[in-house]
């Protein structure tokens, strides 16, 4: 038996409200959720995962194209259906360009609510079934910083494809005011692409738990089922960038892509031979790299204009705008 399709709808007018909720249930062909502020769509997405989000214009809390846009930045591939009042065509025009897939007009009929519904839903779910499995990314730095200033907009990018990301840290490096608030700087740039960071002191001596860092690396690399793995050049002039290199690639030997990323401190001699573009992610990366020095005189690399000079200095090798460089180690999906 067919899942019945989930549903998200934004509409402060609760006889609307009931109307389609009532009309979509029927026969079971949907499960809905209602909800009358457009703020609280963000949690209601993550956790009922719809299929379509049906929505109106004029809500409180944000316009309902506000929401679309950011919903895009969230689940690029879910239908939004725009249902107003308003039949101008310069609201359809306005909703069509903030990426609405359907743009319909109160009051819509039962038949037409359910048929444009289900259509969207059927197609959303069956091209999320024929779309390759998203990848699981693990990005590893010696220091707080050295994974988002290297890799922080390729990370992004990861992410609003549907990847999972995992930033693993190697040291707390040293921050003026102690291990805890270098974690916290990492904790809150991964916040702000949603990935999974992980923190370990695992370079000033032996690891707590007894593993050598090759063991300790090829344990993470196993249990977030890494396909890809970005880590540090060895063309590099960092003793501990040089080490979590050597010790990634004997840990990340299985894994399908591995790519090395410039560091903070890379020499002259980095050849990258991938540039990737990252447009559409810069902000995210700069986001980023602000959680780090806070209150503190930043090193170049963490300030924007530095970054981003870097990232345009790349793109004359690779499409797009803004780029970011790699030295591919291993490709096996490129055979």
């Amino acid at each position: 038996m067919l899942e019945p399709f989930r549903v998200v709808i934004i509409e402060d007018d609760p006889d609307v409200a009931l109307y389609s909720k009532t009309v979509l249930q029927k026969g079971d062909v949907c499960v809905v959720l209602v909800l009358p502020d457009a703020r609280m769509a963000f949690s209601a997405i993550a956790d009922f995962e719809p299929d379509v989000l049906l929505t109106d214009i004029e809500l409180p809390g944000m316009s309902g194209l506000e929401l679309i846009a950011a919903v895009r930045e969230l689940r690029p591939n879910l239908p939004v259906i725009v249902m107003t009042a308003h039949a101008s065509f310069d609201y359809a025009v306005t909703a069509l360009r903030s990426e609405a897939d359907e743009f319909l007009t109160k009051p819509v009929s039962s038949a037409d609510l359910i048929g444009h519904v289900t259509r969207l839903a059927s197609s959303a779910r069956e091209a999320a079934a024929s779309a390759p499995a998203p990848e699981s990314v693990l990005a590893i730095g010696a220091h707080p910083d050295d994974v988002e200033s290297g890799v922080g907009g390729i990370l992004a990018a990861h992410r609003a494809a549907g990847d999972r990301v995992t930033i693993l840290t190697l040291s707390p490096g040293m921050r003026e005011g102690g291990i805890r608030r270098a974690w916290d700087e990492g904790s809150r740039a991964a916040e702000v692409i949603g990935a999974t960071l992980l923190q370990e002191d695992a370079l000033s001596g032996r690891h707590p738990s007894g593993l050598s860092l090759v063991d300790l690396l090829r344990k993470v690399v196993a249990d977030v089922s890494a396909t890809i793995v970005y880590v540090h050049s060895d063309n590099d002039d960092n003793l501990d960038h040089q080490a979590v290199h050597n010790a990634s690639l004997i840990a990340a030997s299985k894994v399908r892509v591995v790519a090395c990323y410039q560091g903070t401190s890379s020499t002259p001699d980095f050849r990258p031979n991938r540039f990737v573009s990252i447009d559409g992610h810069t902000d995210q990366k700069l986001e980023m790299l602000t959680q780090f020095a806070v209150g503190a005189e930043k090193p170049d690399y963490l300030q924007a204009d530095f970054a981003l000079a870097t990232a345009r200095a790349w793109s004359r090798y690779g499409a797009g705008q803004y780029v970011e460089a790699l030295e591919i180690v291993r490709d096996s999906a490129a055979v």
